[in-house]
């Protein structure tokens, strides 16, 4: 039985590294790709595929945005008795709370980079699940699709597990170098920059970007003991400052211990935080 699938991912290596592997796989053909959750949308209302590869985190609309979105437009389309979902398979470069939440929850998830026994399996569920549910008509009571009320119950999920377990951050963090994906200590990170829209990650030795949109974003991610929001534009390892430099009006700023040693200004609110830090 062909499957036919939707790749939306805002990145063309993944999309073309996806797309490979499930041509490997057989039976399954890519009707289209899009690059950003509004794509996803309109991509999923257009060709109604029976199984789509979306990515966790895309500018714009997230993977979950596109989700919500589009149990939002079914249930107003249909009087509040919404279609069921496409077969859903996240892909996500780092974050392992989400890929706890798809597994209780049944959606499958692809961890960057991907796998080709991954793929083959994640394809093979979908395979299953189609031929078991979708097959007997779009209103048998008993279809195993992902409905909304399974959506909604992982982006709960998602958001408890978030909330109880920040504390326990993971220690590396995914940055993208080029076409090159590197896992990094967070304790070798000397801070986070964002600039129109981008977040660069500098360290003692190279530079990279983060797939987060925002720094609130990254935040979330990082370990709060060592991360400090030093100023609206930066987040600083506290451990990565080589030194306090007072500045004019009694504001300071931070030279960083990256190799451009880095200057880096501290907004007011945050000069007290900075005095309590060091004790200044």
């Amino acid at each position: 039985m062909s499957i036919s699938a939707l790749i939306i991912d805002d990145e063309q290596l993944a999309r073309d590294e996806l797309k490979y592997l499930l041509d490997s796989v057989g039976d399954v053909e890519v009707i289209a790709q899009g690059a950003n959750g509004i794509e996803a949308v309109n991509l999923i209302e257009e060709h109604h595929p029976d199984l789509v590869f979306l990515d966790v985190q895309m500018p714009g609309l997230d993977g979950f945005a596109v989700i919500q979105r589009l149990v939002e437009r079914n249930r107003l389309r249909n009087g509040g008795d919404p279609e069921p979902l496409p077969q859903i398979v996240f892909a996500t470069a780092y974050d392992q709370y989400a890929v706890r939440a798809f597994d209780v929850n049944a959606v499958d998830y692809l961890l960057k980079p991907f796998d080709r026994g991954r793929v083959s399996a994640a394809v093979e569920r979908a395979r299953s699940r189609i031929t078991t549910g979708s097959h007997t008509g779009a209103d048998a009571p008993s279809a195993p699709q992902p409905t909304s009320s399974q959506i909604d119950a992982l982006l709960r999920l998602l958001n408890r597990t978030q909330g109880s377990e920040r504390a326990a951050a993971p220690a590396k963090l995914v940055v993208q170098a080029q076409s090159r994906l590197l896992l990094v200590d967070q304790a070798d990170i000397c801070f986070a920059a964002i600039d129109e829209g981008v977040i660069r990650i500098v360290s003692r030795s190279f530079e990279g970007q983060s797939k987060c949109r925002t720094l609130e974003e990254l935040q979330e991610l990082l370990d709060p003991a060592r991360f400090w929001r030093a100023h609206r534009g930066f987040l600083v390892n506290i451990n990565h400052i080589r030194e306090v430099v007072p500045w004019f009006k009694s504001s300071y700023q931070l030279r960083m211990n990256d190799k451009q040693q880095t200057e880096i200004p501290v907004s007011r609110a945050q000069t007290k935080r900075l005095r309590e830090l060091f004790n200044l």
